[in-house]
């Protein structure tokens, strides 16, 4: 049975269909108001934002009298998000979709049952898979005796990063009252339909750019879920949030926003394909993006600033594959990838790399005894008179940041 759906339009003013439209979807126990309106903030200058509520949540009272199916939940909502293309003068035209949580598994959906409509995805604390059939079932029973409000506390405690509710009272309590509004029965269903909903065999099909973003703290859908997803699907990549858990969108609204619009504008429209081979994964913007959180804001305005018509294919290259396809893949955190770079950059000679990558490494974390330790471990298998090397510019560059 497909569900009926409601939508909620985030963006207001005029000429909203001049811009791309973005879909975004809910949590569980979670309304698109609570859950996007401070993320929203951040978009509505780049695309005509609109949202949608889960049976029995928000402004959506409906609930279906039969169960339903993730791929069902999918279907209503293209019904709705077909509604609005109409409205927008563009039936059956694409979109932008993010969600969070089971709003990310109906993005995983939408994705393999209408792969014509969806340009590009962000799926944020979420998973191909999410929790156990049992678990679910627990949920279920308990929900079933004591209603929705019996999830507040437990919720408080898995939706937020340490210190969430402190910093942001408001936002936490509108997100806990949303879910002690739920719908029992409705809030029931969405959890028998995410018990059924298994894709990890089919990731694979998914040939629209998708970046999944992770909360570190997240113990509902961990880190390594969201890497499933990057590393399954065709053209993946892979943010985790620091001291983020379940509910990213409302936990660091600015920088989820910022990911979303890097992302997005950096796939669409599609930019006519250059004459030589292109980078399989990342858009442009992504690779810069890395590239200014690994070197710094300062070293790439000058590299950029110092760019010529015969230097722009160079840096252009470098930022796509370099920033945009190693440095993003997942298999390796930054800290390690900082100290394979050193390593190599001892072992080449290569010095002025070095020392904008000893900035870099205490950029990715590493502290002053660490550096050492690689250089130390590079003398023995790169040769001395190369680490000799390697410690006098290590020791300019910390002691120009005051760590010497």
């Amino acid at each position: 049975m497909i569900p009926g759906i409601t939508v909620v339009r985030l963006t207001g003013g005029r000429d909203r269909a001049a811009l791309p439209l973005l879909v975004l979807g809910p949590s569980l126990g979670t309304s698109a108001a609570t859950l996007w309106s401070a993320c929203t903030t951040g978009l509505t200058d780049d695309f005509d934002v609109v949202a949608w509520d889960l049976p029995g949540h928000g402004h959506n009272r409906s609930v279906p009298e039969e169960p339903f199916t993730i791929a069902e939940l999918a279907a209503g909502v293209l019904r709705v998000v077909d509604d609005v293309m109409t409205e927008r003068g563009q039936p059956r035209g694409p979109f932008f979709y993010a969600g969070d949580s089971v709003g990310g598994s109906v993005g995983l959906q939408l994705m393999l049952d209408a792969s014509d409509r969806v340009v590009a995805a962000a799926l944020l604390c979420t998973g191909a898979q999410i929790g156990t059939p049992e678990t679910w079932t627990e949920r279920i029973a308990t929900v079933r005796a004591s209603g929705t409000p019996v999830m507040v506390s437990g919720s408080a405690e898995r939706w937020f990063g340490p210190g969430f509710l402190e910093r942001e009272p408001e936002r936490g309590g509108a997100l806990l009252r949303a879910l002690s509004d739920a719908d029992a029965e409705g809030y029931v269903q969405v959890c028998a339909a995410i018990a059924d909903f298994d894709v990890r065999a089919r990731l694979d099909r998914i040939t629209a750019p998708v970046l999944a973003i992770a909360g570190a703290e997240d113990v509902t859908t961990p880190p390594d879920t969201l890497r499933e997803i990057a590393a399954g699907v065709a053209d993946g990549s892979y943010v985790e949030l620091a001291g983020t858990a379940h509910l990213a969108p409302a936990e660091q609204p600015a920088e989820v926003a910022r990911l979303l619009r890097a992302h997005f504008l950096g796939e669409a429209p599609p930019a006519p394909a250059p004459s030589g081979p292109a980078p399989s994964g990342h858009a442009p913007s992504e690779g810069m993006r890395v590239r200014r959180e690994v070197l710094g804001d300062a070293h790439v305005d000058r590299a950029v600033a110092g760019t010529t018509d015969f230097t722009r294919d160079f840096q252009e290259l470098i930022t796509a594959y370099a920033w945009g396809e190693i440095w993003t893949r997942p298999g390796l955190d930054r800290r390690s990838r900082s100290m394979i770079t050193l390593t190599a950059l001892v072992a080449r000679g290569h010095h002025e790399e070095l020392a904008m990558h000893v900035r870099a490494a205490l950029r990715n974390g590493l502290s002053v005894g660490e550096i050492k330790e690689v250089l130390l471990q590079s003398a023995i298998y790169c040769g001395v008179p190369d680490a000799n090397t390697a410690f006098r510019v290590a020791s300019g560059v910390l002691r120009e940041e005051g760590l010497l």
